[in-house]
C-alpha cells in the first residue's frame, strides 16, 4: 500500500468534492469501524462519480484502502446504484477481501450520507451528529481518488458533469479556476437561447447567474437550464413570495414529512409543521426548533408537495434564524426505529423525479472525456473549502508551474486553521490578486 499519510493529504490541498468541501485530512483524522465512499451520486442528469469510478478504478480502491489504515477501519463498503453493473462488476475484480459493494436503489437522496450509511451499514446517525457517531466515515468517489495521488500530485484538476440543454452531455477534467462558461462550452454549448446554469445539480445546486463564475474543487456539475423550465422558475421565487403563497395555501397534508428523509431515520423534523411558523410565532416551538436538522435536500419542495409549495426554503429560513439566535434542542427525540419501518418504502425513484422535474427531455448520460480541456487563463480561489481562506503566498508577475502552492492555510498558536493550501492549475504568470482569487496567465 501507499505510504500516503495525513500530512500528504493536507500537503496536496484534498478536500470533499461532492459537498462543502471538508478538509481530508481531518475527517481522516478520527477512528472509525468502517470507511464508505460514496458513489451514488442521485442528483438527475450528473454521472461524474460513476464515470470517475469506471476509469480510474484503481485510484479510487487504493484511496479507500489507505483512508481505511488511517481511520483504523477493518471495513470498508463502497454504495453505488445497482443499475451500474459494469461498474460493479469492475470494482469487484479489484477491491479486497475486507471491501464490499453495496448496490442501492435507484432512488434520491441516495447520496445523502446519513442514508447512504443506513442503507449500506443499517446505522442511524443521531441528530444533530456525523457518520462518525456510529463508527463511519463517508468520503466522494473522487475525494478517494485524490487522496490516493496526494503524495505525488496536489489538486489541480476538477471532474464535472455538464447536461441538460446542452449539445454534449459529457464529464469533463478541467483545471480548478476555469470558468462555467468554458466547461459548457466544451460540452458544445447551450442548446437554448436563455440559458440559465444550475451549479451542483437540480434539487441541492444553486442558480448561478454569472456564468464567468469559477470552478473549484467541491463543483460537481452544471446543468443548462431554458428560462421557462420549472425549476428555474422555482428558484427565481423570492422569500416573500414563498411566504405569502405557502402561509395561503398549505392545507397541512404532511406529504412533505411524510417522504422527508430525515423524519424517516427518526430525526425530529417535520416540515409540514414548520409551514405553520409562516402564519403563527412559533419559532420557539419544539417542531420548528427540529428544522435545525433539515438536510436541505429539496425533495420536499420539489417533489413531495402537491401544492408546489416550498417547506425547505421555509426549514431553512427557520434554520438560519434558530442557528444566529443559537437555540439548539439539546436532547432531541430520536426514534431510529422508523427507518426500519418506512424508509425503504418511502424512497422517491429517479424516474418518477424525473418526470416531477420537466428533465424527460434531456439526455441522461456523461460519459468521460479523459483529456483535459485546455485553458490559458484560470483563477484559484483562496477559499474553496470549509473553514477559513488560504493566504496567497505568491506575487503579481511570479511564475508558477502547475501543481505548485499559491496559498497556505494560515497558522494560529502554531497550529494550521481548519482550512486546505490550493496550487496553480496550469503554468503560467501570476497576473492579479484580487477579491481572494489568484489569477494565472500562460
Amino acid at each position: 500500500m501507499s505510504k500516503v499519510s495525513q500530512d500528504h493529504i493536507f500537503q496536496a490541498g484534498v478536500v470533499g468534492s461532492g459537498g462543502a468541501g471538508f478538509p481530508t485530512h481531518v475527517k481522516l483524522s478520527g477512528k472509525a469501524d468502517t470507511v464508505l465512499i460514496n458513489a451514488a451520486e442521485c442528483e438527475p442528469l450528473l454521472h461524474k462519480d460513476k464515470e470517475v469510478l469506471r476509469a480510474y478504478a484503481d485510484g479510487v480502491v487504493e484511496g479507500l484502502a489507505i483512508a481505511m489504515h488511517l481511520v483504523g477501519a477493518q471495513r470498508g463498503v463502497i454504495g453505488i446504484k445497482g443499475k451500474y453493473e459494469d461498474v460493479i462488476a469492475l470494482l469487484r475484480s479489484k477491491v479486497a477481501k475486507n471491501m464490499e459493494i453495496v448496490p442501492l436503489r435507484d432512488a434520491y437522496p441516495a447520496g445523502d450520507e446519513f442514508i447512504l450509511v443506513y442503507d449500506c451499514l443499517r446505522r442511524v446517525v443521531p441528530p444533530g451528529g456525523i457518520p462518525l457517531a456510529v463508527g463511519a466515515v463517508v468520503i466522494n468517489v473522487e475525494t478517494a481518488l485524490n487522496v490516493a495521488q496526494s503524495d505525488h500530485q496536489p489538486v489541480t484538476d476538477k471532474f464535472l458533469t455538464v447536461a441538460g440543454a446542452v449539445a454534449n452531455p459529457v464529464t469533463l477534467r478541467v483545471p480548478v479556476g476555469v470558468t462555467l462558461e468554458q466547461c459548457v462550452a466544451a460540452a458544445g454549448g447551450p442548446t437554448v437561447p436563455d440559458a440559465n446554469y444550475m451549479v451542483g445539480g437540480v434539487m441541492m445546486g444553486w442558480l448561478e447567474n454569472n456564468h464567468q463564475a469559477l470552478v473549484d474543487k467541491t463543483t460537481g456539475g452544471i446543468v443548462v437550464l431554458p428560462d421557462n423550465h420549472i425549476v428555474i422558475r422555482r428558484r427565481r421565487q423570492d422569500w416573500n413570495q414563498i411566504a405569502r403563497i405557502g402561509r395561503s395555501a398549505c392545507d397541512q397534508c404532511s406529504y412533505c414529512t411524510e417522504l422527508c428523509p430525515r423524519w424517516l431515520l427518526g430525526h425530529p423534523i417535520e416540515p409540514h409543521r414548520a409551514m405553520r411558523s409562516l402564519g403563527f410565532n412559533l419559532v420557539g416551538e419544539a417542531n420548528v426548533i427540529g428544522t435545525s436538522f433539515c438536510c436541505e435536500c429539496n425533495l420536499c419542495s420539489l417533489y413531495s408537495c402537491p401544492e408546489d409549495l416550498d417547506p425547505k426554503n421555509v426549514c431553512t429560513q427557520n434554520k438560519r434564524r434558530l442557528a444566529a439566535e443559537k437555540r439548539r434542542w439539546q436532547d432531541p427525540p430520536f426514534e431510529p426505529r422508523r427507518a426500519e419501518l418506512h424508509l425503504e418504502n418511502r424512497k422517491a425513484p429517479m424516474h418518477r423525479l424525473f418526470h416531477k422535474l420537466g428533465l424527460t427531455q434531456f439526455e441522461n448520460k456523461g460519459p468521460l472525456e479523459e483529456k483535459p480541456i485546455q485553458t490559458h487563463r484560470v483563477g484559484i480561489k483562496l477559499k474553496q473549502h470549509l473553514g477559513v481562506a488560504c493566504e496567497a503566498v505568491v506575487a503579481v508577475g511570479e511564475r508558477v508551474r502547475k501543481g505548485q502552492l499559491v496559498g497556505r492555510v494560515p497558522v494560529a498558536n502554531g497550529k494550521p486553521a481548519l482550512g486546505a493550501p490550493v496550487h496553480a492549475s496550469i503554468e503560467g504568470t501570476v497576473t492579479k490578486i484580487d477579491d481572494g482569487v489568484v489569477w494565472i496567465e500562460a
